[in-house]
């Protein structure tokens, strides 16, 4: 396969970051999807990366996360890029400019991105109209917010889940940017008690099994960890996103843009979400799905995300740095590692660092008299 992102790349770095965003996708969305892939024809996925999920099949756990395809106009060209699941979004329920520009900033020395787009979104009017048009084939999920200006939260989120639930194979609810005022307290405890049963209350009405998730933040304390655990074992959601951007500064950061205000994703925000997947895995003992995001750029990251308890992954910021390609390679590197470490499915592997870390901390206890592992 010829890699012809790497000779696009430099041209598209030449623009703005939300312009080169805006022309990958509409070159999706009017058919040269196979010209930033370097093919036309996807090869099939290894066998041993198939996953049953939510009674959804999974051709492989590799998705696109949220905010690359926000108005749903080229989820089936994603989808034929080699993901096993594209979630489209954050929706709003009416359109919205989002934040003034410039508003997202690549931080290239570290393979990173910070982004304080605001929601900036079409409305839910353009994403229905087009998911009602497509052939179902492949799995989208439909990213729901609220838009800046709402009074309340709820009705934004009822109504979404109202409108979108019979087009799309899973729902999220994401009370999790950093860039809405006051969105991130509904992650609070009663917050979330009032939200989520008259969320799931509203997807029961419409007839529709569309699975509800909820994405939460990064930044948050081990209480309000167990909370939203606890909140989502009580309540029947049916899976965590972990997790959204940060709005912490791990040290080392070397681009001039790392203190924009926003939240970041890509490469340092993967150690911090990895670790959040391993408490969430833990705290919900492993009864809740869970989808790791944040950092993920390679098969070893993919694995590793898998390892501490998520059953899907997904990525968006590492695939502007490498291209289409990126997603075969960590296909095929993930079905190696499965393959040399005895596992039949990628659902075998799902928090199987837990085990390994149990395993390595009674042996520590037993030579040391104490201990801790880390999982990965």
């Amino acid at each position: 396969m010829v890699d012809l992102y790497r000779f696009i790349r430099p041209l598209l770095f030449r623009l703005s970051p939300e312009t080169a965003a805006t022309v990958s996708l509409r070159a999706l969305q009017y058919g040269l999807g196979g010209l930033l892939a370097g093919r036309y024809a996807q090869p099939p996925d290894a066998p041993i990366l198939q996953q049953r999920l939510w009674g959804l099949d999974f051709a492989n756990p590799v998705g696109l996360a949220a905010g690359c395809d926000k108005n749903a106009r080229a989820p089936d060209a994603l989808l034929r890029m080699g993901f096993g699941f594209v979630e489209i979004g954050t929706v709003t329920p009416r359109p919205q400019s989002g934040n003034p520009k410039p508003r997202l900033f690549r931080l290239d020395e570290d393979r990173a991105a910070i982004n304080r787009m605001g929601f900036n979104s079409g409305g839910l009017d353009g994403v229905v109209a087009r998911l009602a048009r497509r052939r179902r084939a492949g799995v989208i999920g439909v990213n729901l917010g609220k838009n800046r200006d709402s009074a309340g939260a709820t009705e934004d989120y009822e109504e979404g889940i109202r409108r979108t639930a019979p087009f799309a194979d899973y729902l999220v609810v994401n009370i999790s940017s950093p860039n809405t005022p006051g969105l991130r307290d509904l992650q609070a405890r009663a917050s979330l008690e009032a939200l989520l049963p008259r969320l799931l209350g509203i997807r029961n009405s419409t007839k529709y099994a569309t699975p509800l998730l909820l994405k939460i933040a990064p930044d948050l304390t081990s209480a309000e960890c167990r909370d939203i655990a606890e909140v989502a074992l009580t309540t029947g959601i049916d899976g965590l996103i972990v997790s959204n951007t940060t709005i912490t500064r791990p040290p080392g950061l070397r681009s001039r843009y790392a203190t924009e205000t926003g939240g970041l994703s890509g490469q340092p925000l993967f150690s911090a979400s990895t670790t959040l997947v391993a408490d969430m895995y833990r705290l919900t003992q492993g009864k809740l799905p869970l989808i790791g995001v944040g950092g993920v750029g390679s098969a070893d990251e993919a694995y590793a995300k898998i390892r501490a308890g998520a059953n899907l992954v997904q990525l968006y910021t590492a695939l502007a740095f490498e291209g289409p390609a990126l997603i075969d390679r960590i296909k095929t590197g993930l079905a190696e590692l499965l393959v040399r470490d005895g596992f039949a499915s990628v659902s075998e592997a799902v928090g199987s660092a837990h085990a390994s870390a149990s395993a390595g901390s009674a042996e520590a206890r037993s030579s040391t008299g104490g201990g801790r592992v880390r999982l990965w």
